[in-house]
């Protein structure tokens, strides 16, 4: 048996997030998915809760073949102690994949094989991307980059007209 670590904002989750999960799955027999900076939300780089990521992810993932388990992890303000801190908040894993390069020096500093999984039209799944789109754009130009069930998860929460409200200013 052999458990997969990867780490995300999912500010959202989109159909770039998708691709590389379906592409670790192929790989491993479990995927741990961790919710990174989840202390942030209400801001225009981080809009959403933790808990509305993890009912993003979830929802994405609700027929996914490979078992999946969904942790938040807040940011330590000291880099040397983050990989202690996801051990600690984690099923054990074997793989971590990432291609962010602190991540994977961290890893790759404590001993952890790092995979770094392909980009997916990075482009256009990015979720710098995806927000300025939900703050400037029609909603079709957003909406397909993302599952449904996770577009349905914004809309329950009203995400539109929250990350427009912490994106305006006091003028």
């Amino acid at each position: 048996m052999k458990r997969a670590f990867y780490v995300g904002r999912f500010q959202p989750y989109h159909y770039g997030h998708d691709k590389i999960i379906k592409m670790i799955a192929e790989e491993v027999d479990e995927i741990v998915i961790g919710i990174g900076s989840a202390q942030r939300s209400h801001s225009v780089t981080d809009p959403f809760t933790a808990g509305e990521r993890v009912e993003m992810v979830r929802k994405a993932l609700e027929d996914f073949p490979v078992r999946t388990y969904i942790i938040p992890l807040q940011d330590v303000e000291f880099n040397s102690l983050w990989v202690s801190h996801v051990k600690s908040m984690s099923p054990k894993f074997d793989v971590a994949y990432s291609n962010n390069p602190l991540v994977i020096q961290l890893f790759t500093e404590a001993g952890i094989e790092v995979r770094r999984p392909p980009m997916h039209e990075r482009a256009k799944y990015s979720g710098t991307v995806i927000r300025k789109l939900m703050i400037h754009g029609e909603r079709k130009d957003w909406e397909q980059l993302l599952p449904k069930t996770v577009v349905e998860v914004i809309d329950e929460v009203n995400g539109i007209c929250r990350i427009k409200r912490v994106a305006g200013n006091d003028h």
